[in-house]
């Protein structure tokens, strides 16, 4: 007899490149390995996210990407690829540790089903910690959890033609796995960092550093009392560790090996950012002293541990998300509820990374994939009026307020009124200009200086006093902000604009089912990973809410066609039911026993071959 995974494996396409193991999840089943759970439970799998993901998006996986970097004939197989490149994805969406990874893996069967594991063996559903490490490893390093996102969600939007005409962007700020340190601590921990590392690796030189030094930075209980520090002392306390830190810096500048070390290069960064050193002369040594907090940089050294990590002045320390999706404006519920809002884009910066710069290679990353709005709403952050031209120039509309606003009771040029060519017919008091001069992409528009002496509104107007007349001048940017200061203050825009707002319940939505406001990792490259993965888990959330839905209204409609749910009676639903499962039940006790004959059978026609 053929053992029961073996049997399995004749009814799967294995395919097996030497060290390199991959499934055939296109090719169906000659018997179905869940046929044992019973229609109710299969029901229930095939509505989950777990159906969903077996059936969209496990075949869609880029195992192709993930197989360079493994040899085919060196080495132990790989587990299977498909899996593996899907339970990265799932550990993420569900916010699990590597440890409980493996307890899913190994034992639960919405897993097993997303995953097509149908045999009971170690080799299928057991994975080491290790193995994980290493595999996400590969993802993170190669960026391919980009890639990953953008076939996930390309599968997505065309399986629930998405409509993407319409879209919406935010950010999110997110910290990694670090402490938040203060001056003092950068400079100390900065230290500790570079003592560790020397003496692990040039314990001979480490021996020939001051005692004082080394018993000040290098024990962890020691480093504790510099958080103790009074605030009256701060100011000396960070004089002396800049001093020290200035003196190792110096101490090895001429030694190669330890100039190349990471640790070392911190302290450089650190020096730099946060210290002014004055050269040596011929009667002075160098000296160091400290910036003040004004002056260092908002992309300086936040922590040794992430040194990828930025600083926001208004959130903190930590890294910026940009979430871009699309949305329904349909007041409908049953429209609302049927329409999938799909994550379109994410990108991670460090924090001091302005929103400003993200929205052009959002709309370029969409495009490319063929998911390019025609209109995108964000804040005034997004809005300025490069990103509207640009964004024009791509035949996207940019819906988005200007930044800032006049200060008091002045008046500007949205005061004055326009014609559609942009000529001022008329300022605020009502009188029409003398003459109107243009230039390239500059305007001077002359009024009369009688009537502008006069006029109570003279101090609060952007008008100037010149020679004959009373100027008003600007040009063609200044021309596009006032037309569109203008225009948002019109309903139309105030309607068109309010749904911008829904972008805020995706993030919380980001944040509460995945976590991703609190990462276990750090530097740019995991935060990304982390990040990315978790958007596409709630893509597949989303998604099958809204197929379950569609499913629903499906339903609905067939029984609209049968007669009103009241015609419905219970016991005709009742009758249904029984007669579905006897057919079901039956079907299964014959695939039972047609299965040994059908193995058997395929068994000798492997032999006779």
């Amino acid at each position: 007899m053929l053992s029961r995974d073996r049997k399995h494996m004749q009814h799967q396409h294995v395919t097996v490149k030497n060290m390199i193991y991959t499934k055939d999840h296109k090719t169906g089943y000659i018997f179905d390995p869940w046929h044992y759970l019973g229609p109710k439970r299969r029901k229930l799998l095939d509505e989950s996210w777990a159906g969903l993901f077996r059936k969209d998006i496990l075949c869609e996986l880029p195992v192709g990407k993930l197989s360079p970097f493994f040899t085919e004939d060196f080495g132990r197989p790989t587990k299977e690829l498909y899996a593996m490149c899907g339970a990265l994805i799932i550990q993420q969406m569900c916010d699990l540790s590597d440890e409980e990874t493996v307890a899913q893996l190994a034992f639960n069967l919405q897993w097993h089903y997303a995953l097509d594991i149908s045999d009971e063996s170690d080799a299928s559903k057991y994975i080491c910690p290790k193995t994980l490490w290493n595999m996400r490893n590969i993802v993170t390093d190669n960026e391919l959890d980009t890639i990953l996102f953008d076939q996930i969600t390309d599968r997505l939007a065309k399986v629930f033609k998405v409509d993407t005409d319409k879209q919406r962007l935010d950010s999110v700020h997110i910290k990694s796995n670090m402490r938040r340190l203060g001056r003092i601590g950068i400079f100390v921990k900065s230290i500790h960092k570079f003592l560790v590392n020397l003496k692990r690796q040039h314990t001979e030189v480490f021996e020939t550093l001051p005692q004082d030094i080394v018993d000040k930075y290098l024990p962890e209980k020691a480093l504790s009392c510099f958080s103790m520090v009074k605030p009256s002392d701060s100011e000396k306390t960070l004089a002396s560790v800049s001093a020290d830190l200035f003196d190792l810096v110096q101490r090895f500048s001429d030694h190669p090996k330890i100039t190349s070390m990471h640790s070392y290069g911190l302290l450089l960064r650190v020096l730099e950012e946060h210290c002014n050193v004055t050269e040596a002369s011929d009667d002075k040594p160098a000296e160091v002293s400290v910036k003040p907090s004004k002056e260092v940089p908002s992309d300086s050294l936040q922590n040794p541990s992430d040194p990828d990590a930025g600083y926001d002045g208004h959130k903190g320390q930590g890294y910026h998300i940009q979430v871009m999706e699309t949305f329904c404006d349909e007041e409908d519920k049953e429209v609302k509820s049927t329409t999938l809002n799909l994550i379109t884009h994410i990108e991670v910066k460090p924090a001091c990374e302005s929103d400003a710069h993200a929205l052009i290679p959002a709309l370029e990353s969409t495009k490319d994939r063929g998911l390019a709005p025609k209109e995108v709403q964000a804040d005034s952050l997004y809005g300025s009026d490069e990103n509207c031209e640009v964004a024009a120039a791509m035949g996207i509309e940019l819906i988005s307020p200007t930044m800032g606003s006049p200060k008091g009771n002045t008046l500007n040029l949205s005061d004055f009124e326009l014609s559609d060519k942009g000529k001022v017919i008329s300022c605020p008091s009502g009188h029409a200009p003398v003459k109107i001069k243009t230039k390239k992409n500059r305007h001077s528009v002359a009024f009369d200086s009688e009537h502008c002496t006069n006029c109570p509104l003279i101090n609060d107007c952007p008008v100037n006093q010149g020679k004959k007349y009373h100027y008003l001048r600007y040009d063609d940017k200044a021309l596009r902000i006032a037309n569109r200061r203008a225009a948002e203050q019109t309903p139309e825009f105030k309607e068109r604009y309010r749904w911008r707002a829904g972008v805020e319940g995706t993030i919380s939505v980001y944040e509460a089912r995945t976590g991703v406001k609190r990462l276990r990792v750090r530097g740019l490259k995991a935060v990304r990973f982390c990040a990315t993965l978790k958007a596409i888990g709630i893509n597949i959330f989303r998604a099958t809410a809204v197929r379950k839905s569609v499913r629903s209204a499906l339903g609905g409609a067939v029984i609209a066609l049968m007669g009103t749910p009241e015609r419905v009676t219970p016991s005709l639903r009742h009758l249904i039911l029984v007669f579905k499962e006897q057919i079901e039940t039956t079907w299964g006790q014959l695939r039972k026993t047609l299965t040994p004959f059908a193995c058997n059978y395929q068994s000798g026609l492997k032999m006779a071959a």
